[in-house]
């Protein structure tokens, strides 16, 4: 596959407008607009949506968020790290290495990566090189969040 380019997305309302494309597939719990509306300032160019286009098309898009280490939960030692949330390739173009290639994107930061996968996508996540993170209940609150590790990181202990 020859190299597929990761864009940040700018915040306006051209993107607001591709993104209706990924809510018309029905899938509701990632839908980004609502986030996109929340941070309509015209081309911010330090938005937190990433994106694929083939053509002038938007076919696959994530939100990636710096969270700093004071609220770090998860690694050890304690550190800033990201939250990727919402990942969606569209139906058509699903299986050809563009939900890989956001997340290797994500990893080429070389932070510790959280994330809460749909259902039925843990194979995917496993496959990108992600684990279970240790239940916790007053912290994970019913989610089950995956995490992925770069070298000399490791998942706190649950007390």
């Amino acid at each position: 596959m020859q190299q597929v380019k990761v864009e940040r997305l700018l915040v306006n309302y051209k993107t607001l407008e591709k993104f209706k494309r990924f809510k018309e597939y029905g899938n509701q719990e990632l839908s980004m607009l609502e986030d996109l509306e929340s941070n309509i300032i015209e081309n911010d160019s330090e938005s937190p949506f990433f994106g694929i286009y083939y053509g002038n098309a938007l076919v696959a898009r994530m939100s990636l968020y710096r969270v700093d280490a004071k609220y770090d939960q998860y690694f050890t030692p304690p550190q800033d790290y990201l939250e990727l949330w919402k990942l969606e390739v569209l139906p058509d173009y699903q299986g050809r290495g563009y939900g890989s290639r956001l997340v290797e994107f994500a990893k080429e930061y070389n932070l510790p990566i959280k994330t809460n996968p749909r259902i039925n996508s843990h194979g995917f996540w496993e496959k990108m090189g992600f684990k279970k993170a240790k239940y916790n209940m007053e912290r994970d609150l019913g989610e089950n969040p995956l995490i992925w590790t770069p070298e000399g990181v490791a998942e706190q202990s649950v007390s």
